[in-house]
């Protein structure tokens, strides 16, 4: 694996991922760990690989990525959106495959916060007529 990457940051509700791609065999490493092994879900695999897969650049690339926060499939897509921007880094013709597929927009939706008097974000308490 060469010292030369390229980078790109993403995310997805509280989850951040840093990922650099390096020219190498294909691995991809979350957080020192195979993908396979972080991601146990074989959606969330699929997931991570759709950006290598749609630009057939799975067998050229080595990505590694330190991702925090949110939950497993939040980290995932996030992981997914930096792969996707560390792509348009590296060849910046990929762009329009990539929004095309809707990889390079960032998914803004979050969780709503709790409101005062209710009992969650929209969920009031219940109405008693008598």
């Amino acid at each position: 694996m060469s010292e030369k990457f390229q980078y790109g940051t993403g995310r997805r509700k509280t989850a951040t991922a840093r990922t650099r791609l390096y020219a190498g065999s294909g691995n991809i490493v979350v957080n020192g760990r195979p993908y396979q092994e972080y991601f146990n879900r074989k959606t969330l695999q699929m997931v991570v690989c759709q950006p290598l897969k749609l630009t057939n650049m799975e067998d050229k690339l080595e990505v590694r990525v330190n991702v925090c926060g949110g939950g497993t499939a939040g980290q995932a897509e996030a992981v997914r959106h930096g792969i996707s921007r560390a792509l348009l880094v590296l060849d910046p013709s990929l762009r329009g495959v990539l929004k095309k597929a809707g990889f390079l927009t960032r998914d803004s939706r979050k969780k709503e916060r709790k409101k005062y008097g209710l009992r969650a974000a929209r969920a009031r308490y219940q109405y008693s007529k008598r």
